[in-house]
Parts: structure tokens; sequence; C-alpha cells
């Protein structure tokens, strides 16, 4: 598993938006889990996560939520800490 892991689908402007956030941060490698064509990893995100939309991102193993929760986290300074612990 990388670092980083999002659960995206194929046009989702969060998804995106929380990609090139992480990009802006460093992030290089991302892996992106496309629950549109493939039904079982949105079974797997679920249960994992229980949330039901995407973007689902985990830095680690933290949980960190959709996009909304990315940005809050960066605006809090508290992004580069899960960051650097990577």
């Amino acid at each position: 598993m990388s670092k980083v892991v999002m659960y995206v689908s194929g046009f989702c402007p969060y998804c995106a938006m929380a990609e090139k956030l992480l990009r802006a941060r460093g992030v290089a490698e991302i892996e992106k889990i496309r629950i549109d064509l493939q039904p079982e990893q949105r079974a797997e995100m679920m249960q994992r996560t229980g949330q039901r939309t995407v973007p689902q991102i985990y830095i680690g193993q933290t949980h960190v939520g959709g996009y909304d929760d990315l940005s809050k986290l960066d605006r809090q300074g508290e992004l580069a800490k899960l960051l650097e612990d990577l």
C-alpha cells in the first residue's frame, strides 16, 4: 500500500482538487482506487470509512476523510504534520 491512498471516481471535481492540494504539499505518489470502475472497491471503501462519497483519503494509516477535511487540515497546519510522518 502506498503512503497516500485516495478512493476516487472518474469525473469528480473534489477528487481533482484533493490531488492538486496533495501535490502542492509535495506528495509525489498517490494510489488512486477507482470505485466507478471496480464496484467491489466501493464496498471496501464504505466498510473501511463508513462513507459513501469520494474522495476518501488515507495518509498512512490515518483516514483523513474527503476534500473538505483535507483542506481544513491544511489550513490548520495539521496536514504538513501528517505528511512529514510518512
